[in-house]
Protein backbone atom coordinates (compact mmCIF):
# COMPACT_ATOMS: atom_id res chain seq x y z
CA UNK A 1 0.00 0.00 0.00
CA UNK A 2 3.09 2.11 0.69
CA UNK A 3 4.24 1.61 -2.96
CA UNK A 4 0.87 2.18 -4.26
CA UNK A 5 0.66 5.25 -2.76
CA UNK A 6 3.73 6.63 -3.18
CA UNK A 7 3.40 6.03 -7.21
CA UNK A 8 -0.07 7.31 -7.13
CA UNK A 9 1.27 11.04 -5.86
CA UNK A 10 4.60 10.78 -7.43
CA UNK A 11 2.40 10.74 -10.64
CA UNK A 12 1.38 14.25 -10.64
CA UNK A 13 3.64 16.87 -11.72
CA UNK A 14 3.17 18.77 -8.93
CA UNK A 15 3.60 16.06 -6.28
CA UNK A 16 6.72 14.88 -4.56
CA UNK A 17 6.98 12.43 -2.05
CA UNK A 18 9.66 13.03 -0.10
CA UNK A 19 9.90 10.12 2.52
CA UNK A 20 7.48 6.95 3.77
CA UNK A 21 7.57 5.03 6.54
CA UNK A 22 6.53 1.63 8.32
CA UNK A 23 4.27 2.69 11.18
CA UNK A 24 3.74 6.32 13.48
CA UNK A 25 7.07 6.12 15.33
CA UNK A 26 9.05 5.80 12.38
CA UNK A 27 6.90 8.60 10.77
CA UNK A 28 7.40 11.05 13.81
CA UNK A 29 11.14 10.64 13.34
CA UNK A 30 10.88 11.39 9.63
CA UNK A 31 8.99 14.60 10.04
CA UNK A 32 11.14 16.08 12.08
CA UNK A 33 13.53 15.88 9.64
CA UNK A 34 12.27 15.97 6.10
CA UNK A 35 9.24 18.43 6.98
CA UNK A 36 6.52 17.47 4.30
CA UNK A 37 3.69 19.98 3.24
CA UNK A 38 1.00 17.09 4.01
CA UNK A 39 0.87 13.82 5.45
CA UNK A 40 -0.75 10.79 4.72
CA UNK A 41 -1.59 8.50 7.77
CA UNK A 42 -2.81 4.66 7.48
CA UNK A 43 -4.91 4.35 11.13
CA UNK A 44 -3.88 0.38 11.27
CA UNK A 45 -0.14 0.79 11.36
CA UNK A 46 2.12 -1.23 14.13
CA UNK A 47 4.19 -0.04 17.01
CA UNK A 48 2.31 3.15 16.84
CA UNK A 49 -1.00 3.60 15.01
CA UNK A 50 -2.54 6.33 12.92
CA UNK A 51 -4.63 8.00 15.95
CA UNK A 52 -1.57 8.17 18.22
CA UNK A 53 0.89 9.41 15.80
CA UNK A 54 -1.99 11.99 14.69
CA UNK A 55 -1.95 13.44 17.81
CA UNK A 56 1.94 13.51 18.26
CA UNK A 57 2.18 15.37 14.97
CA UNK A 58 -0.47 17.65 15.71
CA UNK A 59 1.61 18.56 18.69
CA UNK A 60 5.21 18.35 17.92
CA UNK A 61 4.82 19.23 14.12
CA UNK A 62 1.78 20.75 13.22
CA UNK A 63 1.20 19.41 9.47
CA UNK A 64 -2.08 18.76 7.44
CA UNK A 65 -3.10 15.12 7.61
CA UNK A 66 -5.63 13.16 5.38
CA UNK A 67 -6.12 10.09 7.09
CA UNK A 68 -7.00 6.39 5.10
CA UNK A 69 -9.46 4.18 6.72
CA UNK A 70 -11.27 0.77 6.13
CA UNK A 71 -15.32 1.01 6.19
CA UNK A 72 -15.40 -1.60 9.11
CA UNK A 73 -17.30 0.25 12.05
CA UNK A 74 -14.16 0.32 13.77
CA UNK A 75 -12.33 1.84 11.42
CA UNK A 76 -15.34 4.98 10.69
CA UNK A 77 -15.20 5.36 14.78
CA UNK A 78 -11.46 5.82 14.87
CA UNK A 79 -12.16 8.22 11.59
CA UNK A 80 -14.38 10.43 13.31
CA UNK A 81 -11.66 10.89 16.42
CA UNK A 82 -8.82 11.60 14.16
CA UNK A 83 -11.14 14.64 12.34
CA UNK A 84 -11.35 15.80 16.21
CA UNK A 85 -7.85 15.24 16.83
CA UNK A 86 -7.03 17.49 13.42
CA UNK A 87 -7.17 15.57 10.63
CA UNK A 88 -8.08 17.78 7.79
CA UNK A 89 -10.02 14.90 5.56
CA UNK A 90 -9.65 11.18 4.77
CA UNK A 91 -9.84 8.48 2.20
CA UNK A 92 -12.24 5.48 2.28
CA UNK A 93 -9.73 2.87 1.24
CA UNK A 94 -11.93 0.65 -1.38
CA UNK A 95 -10.55 -2.67 -0.26
CA UNK A 96 -10.42 -3.22 3.19
CA UNK A 97 -7.43 -2.63 5.58
CA UNK A 98 -5.17 -3.78 2.93
CA UNK A 99 -6.49 -1.94 -0.29
CA UNK A 100 -4.79 -3.32 -3.11
CA UNK A 101 -7.46 -1.09 -5.46
CA UNK A 102 -5.96 2.01 -4.47
CA UNK A 103 -6.19 3.42 -8.12
CA UNK A 104 -9.88 3.27 -8.36
CA UNK A 105 -9.75 6.55 -6.03
CA UNK A 106 -6.66 8.41 -7.09
CA UNK A 107 -8.44 11.30 -8.20
CA UNK A 108 -9.87 11.89 -4.69
CA UNK A 109 -6.49 11.01 -3.12
CA UNK A 110 -4.35 13.54 -5.04
CA UNK A 111 -7.60 16.22 -4.79
CA UNK A 112 -7.62 15.42 -1.11
CA UNK A 113 -3.75 16.24 -0.60
CA UNK A 114 -4.22 19.46 -2.55
CA UNK A 115 -6.99 21.02 -0.49
CA UNK A 116 -4.87 19.73 2.89
CA UNK A 117 -1.77 21.80 1.47
CA UNK A 118 -3.81 24.96 1.09
CA UNK A 119 -5.53 24.21 4.69
CA UNK A 120 -4.78 27.23 7.42
CA UNK A 121 -2.81 25.08 10.81
CA UNK A 122 -4.34 27.22 13.24
CA UNK A 123 -7.97 25.85 12.79
CA UNK A 124 -6.97 21.97 12.86
CA UNK A 125 -3.97 22.32 15.37
CA UNK A 126 -6.50 22.28 18.87
CA UNK A 127 -8.46 19.18 19.48
CA UNK A 128 -12.26 20.19 20.21
CA UNK A 129 -12.44 20.16 24.15
CA UNK A 130 -16.61 20.05 24.92
CA UNK A 131 -16.29 18.79 28.24
CA UNK A 132 -18.62 16.09 29.61
CA UNK A 133 -20.75 13.92 26.79
CA UNK A 134 -24.59 13.55 26.81
CA UNK A 135 -23.71 9.66 28.05
CA UNK A 136 -21.64 10.98 31.04
CA UNK A 137 -24.39 13.58 32.04
CA UNK A 138 -26.75 10.88 32.27
CA UNK A 139 -24.75 8.16 34.07
CA UNK A 140 -24.34 10.96 37.05
CA UNK A 141 -27.88 12.05 36.40
CA UNK A 142 -27.16 15.73 35.64
CA UNK A 143 -30.04 17.13 33.66
CA UNK A 144 -29.31 17.79 30.03
CA UNK A 145 -30.68 21.34 29.79
CA UNK A 146 -28.90 24.49 29.46
CA UNK A 147 -27.03 24.78 33.01
CA UNK A 148 -25.00 21.65 31.78
CA UNK A 149 -24.80 22.80 27.93
CA UNK A 150 -22.11 25.50 29.47
CA UNK A 151 -19.77 22.88 30.57
CA UNK A 152 -19.59 21.20 26.92
CA UNK A 153 -19.69 24.09 24.47
CA UNK A 154 -16.45 26.36 24.51
CA UNK A 155 -16.59 29.41 22.54
CA UNK A 156 -15.02 32.16 22.68
CA UNK A 157 -16.26 35.70 20.81
CA UNK A 158 -19.67 34.46 20.83
CA UNK A 159 -22.13 37.35 19.70
CA UNK A 160 -25.57 37.30 18.93
CA UNK A 161 -26.98 37.95 15.74
CA UNK A 162 -27.68 41.04 13.48
CA UNK A 163 -31.19 40.59 13.95
CA UNK A 164 -31.96 38.23 11.49
CA UNK A 165 -35.87 36.90 11.80
CA UNK A 166 -38.41 35.52 9.23
CA UNK A 167 -40.95 37.98 8.19
CA UNK A 168 -43.69 35.47 8.72
CA UNK A 169 -45.11 32.47 10.93
CA UNK A 170 -45.05 28.84 9.83
CA UNK A 171 -43.43 25.92 9.68
CA UNK A 172 -39.67 26.23 10.22
CA UNK A 173 -36.16 23.74 8.79
CA UNK A 174 -32.85 24.28 9.14
CA UNK A 175 -30.38 22.77 6.71
CA UNK A 176 -26.73 22.31 6.53
CA UNK A 177 -24.37 21.73 4.01
CA UNK A 178 -20.27 21.19 4.63
CA UNK A 179 -17.54 18.96 3.25
CA UNK A 180 -14.01 18.87 4.26
CA UNK A 181 -13.35 19.93 7.73
CA UNK A 182 -17.30 19.45 8.09
CA UNK A 183 -17.35 17.26 11.00
CA UNK A 184 -15.42 19.49 13.51
CA UNK A 185 -17.22 22.26 12.18
CA UNK A 186 -20.68 20.19 12.98
CA UNK A 187 -19.73 19.24 16.61
CA UNK A 188 -18.99 23.13 17.17
CA UNK A 189 -22.50 23.97 16.07
CA UNK A 190 -24.91 21.57 16.93
CA UNK A 191 -23.62 21.19 20.45
CA UNK A 192 -24.95 25.07 20.76
CA UNK A 193 -28.42 23.92 19.75
CA UNK A 194 -31.24 23.44 23.45
CA UNK A 195 -32.85 20.50 22.83
CA UNK A 196 -36.35 21.60 22.42
CA UNK A 197 -34.85 23.78 19.57
CA UNK A 198 -38.41 24.12 17.37
CA UNK A 199 -36.91 22.95 14.06
CA UNK A 200 -35.92 19.98 12.49
CA UNK A 201 -32.14 19.65 11.48
CA UNK A 202 -31.32 18.66 7.40
CA UNK A 203 -27.54 17.71 7.21
CA UNK A 204 -25.28 16.83 3.91
CA UNK A 205 -21.83 16.07 5.27
CA UNK A 206 -19.71 14.75 1.64
CA UNK A 207 -18.69 11.33 3.23
CA UNK A 208 -18.55 7.65 1.62
CA UNK A 209 -20.66 5.08 2.75
CA UNK A 210 -19.91 3.89 6.04
CA UNK A 211 -18.74 6.39 8.14
CA UNK A 212 -22.03 8.97 8.56
CA UNK A 213 -23.34 6.00 11.03
CA UNK A 214 -20.39 6.98 13.14
CA UNK A 215 -20.41 10.86 12.97
CA UNK A 216 -23.80 10.55 13.61
CA UNK A 217 -23.61 8.51 16.93
CA UNK A 218 -20.36 10.67 18.22
CA UNK A 219 -22.73 13.83 17.24
CA UNK A 220 -25.35 12.61 19.37
CA UNK A 221 -23.49 11.87 22.74
CA UNK A 222 -22.56 15.21 22.34
CA UNK A 223 -25.29 17.43 21.96
CA UNK A 224 -28.69 17.71 24.01
CA UNK A 225 -30.44 17.24 20.39
CA UNK A 226 -31.04 13.78 19.24
CA UNK A 227 -28.36 13.28 15.71
CA UNK A 228 -29.18 10.21 13.55
CA UNK A 229 -28.15 8.82 10.57
CA UNK A 230 -31.29 9.46 8.55
CA UNK A 231 -33.33 6.59 7.67
CA UNK A 232 -36.56 6.02 4.59
CA UNK A 233 -39.66 7.11 6.07
CA UNK A 234 -37.91 9.09 9.10
CA UNK A 235 -40.62 11.29 10.10
CA UNK A 236 -38.64 15.18 10.57
CA UNK A 237 -39.22 15.91 14.28
CA UNK A 238 -38.31 19.25 16.05
CA UNK A 239 -35.27 19.19 18.14
CA UNK A 240 -33.49 16.19 15.83
CA UNK A 241 -31.00 16.40 13.66
CA UNK A 242 -31.14 14.43 10.55
CA UNK A 243 -27.10 13.57 8.61
CA UNK A 244 -27.59 12.24 5.33
CA UNK A 245 -26.25 8.48 4.66
CA UNK A 246 -22.72 8.31 2.66
CA UNK A 247 -23.45 7.55 -0.87
CA UNK A 248 -27.26 8.44 -1.00
CA UNK A 249 -28.89 11.25 -1.57
CA UNK A 250 -31.28 12.93 1.27
CA UNK A 251 -34.24 14.15 -0.19
CA UNK A 252 -38.14 15.42 1.75
CA UNK A 253 -41.18 14.58 1.01
CA UNK A 254 -44.47 15.27 2.12
CA UNK A 255 -46.99 12.79 4.43
CA UNK A 256 -50.21 14.24 5.13
CA UNK A 257 -49.29 17.12 7.28
CA UNK A 258 -45.66 15.67 8.08
CA UNK A 259 -42.45 15.78 6.47
CA UNK A 260 -40.95 12.64 6.19
CA UNK A 261 -36.94 11.64 4.70
CA UNK A 262 -36.12 10.00 1.56
CA UNK A 263 -33.52 8.12 1.14
CA UNK A 264 -31.98 6.69 -2.38
CA UNK A 265 -28.89 5.13 -4.23
CA UNK A 266 -30.64 5.31 -7.47
CA UNK A 267 -29.84 9.17 -8.78
CA UNK A 268 -26.42 9.86 -9.97
CA UNK A 269 -24.44 12.25 -7.49
CA UNK A 270 -24.14 15.57 -8.36
CA UNK A 271 -21.27 17.79 -9.26
CA UNK A 272 -19.07 14.21 -7.91
CA UNK A 273 -21.37 13.86 -5.00
CA UNK A 274 -23.92 11.77 -3.64
CA UNK A 275 -25.04 12.90 -0.89
CA UNK A 276 -25.26 16.12 -2.46
CA UNK A 277 -26.31 19.62 -0.70
CA UNK A 278 -28.48 21.09 -3.68
CA UNK A 279 -30.23 17.65 -4.24
CA UNK A 280 -31.32 18.36 -0.14
CA UNK A 281 -31.74 22.08 -0.80
CA UNK A 282 -33.84 21.21 -3.72
CA UNK A 283 -36.22 18.98 -2.22
CA UNK A 284 -36.58 21.29 0.55
CA UNK A 285 -37.39 24.43 -1.47
CA UNK A 286 -40.18 22.51 -3.48
CA UNK A 287 -42.78 23.23 0.05
CA UNK A 288 -43.20 27.10 -0.34
CA UNK A 289 -44.67 27.18 3.16
CA UNK A 290 -41.32 26.44 4.95
CA UNK A 291 -39.49 28.97 6.49
CA UNK A 292 -36.21 27.84 5.70
CA UNK A 293 -32.74 28.94 7.32
CA UNK A 294 -29.97 27.45 5.04
CA UNK A 295 -26.22 26.92 6.17
CA UNK A 296 -22.83 26.73 4.20
CA UNK A 297 -19.98 25.74 6.21
CA UNK A 298 -16.27 24.79 5.12
CA UNK A 299 -15.70 22.27 2.15
CA UNK A 300 -14.51 22.35 -1.54
CA UNK A 301 -16.33 23.29 -4.27
CA UNK A 302 -19.61 24.84 -4.68
CA UNK A 303 -21.89 22.28 -3.62
CA UNK A 304 -25.03 23.98 -2.25
CA UNK A 305 -24.68 26.91 -4.71
CA UNK A 306 -27.93 25.96 -6.98
CA UNK A 307 -29.84 24.69 -4.06
CA UNK A 308 -29.61 27.61 -1.97
CA UNK A 309 -30.43 29.66 -5.21
CA UNK A 310 -33.71 27.63 -5.39
CA UNK A 311 -34.82 27.92 -1.85
CA UNK A 312 -34.66 31.85 -2.16
CA UNK A 313 -36.71 31.58 -4.91
CA UNK A 314 -39.41 29.65 -3.69
CA UNK A 315 -39.34 29.94 0.13
CA UNK A 316 -38.60 32.74 2.63
CA UNK A 317 -35.20 31.98 3.36
CA UNK A 318 -32.07 32.76 5.34
CA UNK A 319 -28.60 31.92 4.59
CA UNK A 320 -25.64 32.06 6.64
CA UNK A 321 -22.55 31.05 5.29
CA UNK A 322 -19.20 30.52 7.53
CA UNK A 323 -16.26 33.07 7.15
CA UNK A 324 -13.24 32.32 5.34
CA UNK A 325 -11.95 33.00 9.31
CA UNK A 326 -12.66 29.70 10.65
CA UNK A 327 -13.56 27.73 7.09
CA UNK A 328 -10.91 24.88 6.92
CA UNK A 329 -11.56 25.15 3.61
CA UNK A 330 -13.54 28.32 2.01
CA UNK A 331 -14.72 26.71 -1.31
CA UNK A 332 -18.46 26.23 -0.28
CA UNK A 333 -19.23 29.22 2.03
CA UNK A 334 -17.24 31.71 -0.96
CA UNK A 335 -19.37 30.59 -3.59
CA UNK A 336 -22.92 31.70 -1.51
CA UNK A 337 -20.69 34.96 -0.11
CA UNK A 338 -19.95 35.56 -4.05
CA UNK A 339 -22.81 34.88 -5.59
CA UNK A 340 -24.28 37.55 -2.58
CA UNK A 341 -26.89 34.97 -1.09
CA UNK A 342 -25.23 35.07 2.37
CA UNK A 343 -27.55 37.20 4.80
CA UNK A 344 -24.80 36.66 6.99
CA UNK A 345 -21.61 35.58 6.96
CA UNK A 346 -20.38 34.11 10.79
CA UNK A 347 -17.26 32.51 12.47
CA UNK A 348 -17.97 29.04 13.26
CA UNK A 349 -17.89 29.71 16.53
CA UNK A 350 -21.11 31.98 16.52
CA UNK A 351 -23.11 29.87 13.95
CA UNK A 352 -25.28 27.57 16.62
CA UNK A 353 -26.06 30.74 18.47
CA UNK A 354 -27.13 32.45 15.65
CA UNK A 355 -29.29 29.82 14.30
CA UNK A 356 -30.69 28.97 17.87
CA UNK A 357 -31.83 32.84 18.36
CA UNK A 358 -33.38 32.73 14.48
CA UNK A 359 -35.48 29.34 14.99
CA UNK A 360 -36.79 30.24 18.84
CA UNK A 361 -37.82 33.82 17.85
Amino acid sequence: MRKLITDILNSHPKIEVVGVARNGKDALDKIATLKPDVITLDIEMPIMDGLEALQEIMKKHPTPVVMLSSTTKKGAENTMLAMEYGAVDFIAKPGGAISLNLGNVKGEIIAKIFAAANVSLSKLKTKIEYGKTRNEMQQTHQPLGPTNKANRVKSTNVRKSNGLRFKSKGKKVVVIGTSTGGPRALQKVLTQFPKDIEAPILIVQHMPPGFTKSLAERLNNLCEITVKEAENGDLLENGTAYLAPGGQHFTVRKLGMSFVAQINDKEPPRLGHRPSVNVLFESVAEFRSLKCLAVIMTGMGNDGLEGVKRLKENCETITIAESKETSVVYGMPRAIVDHALADEVAKLENIGITISEIIQS
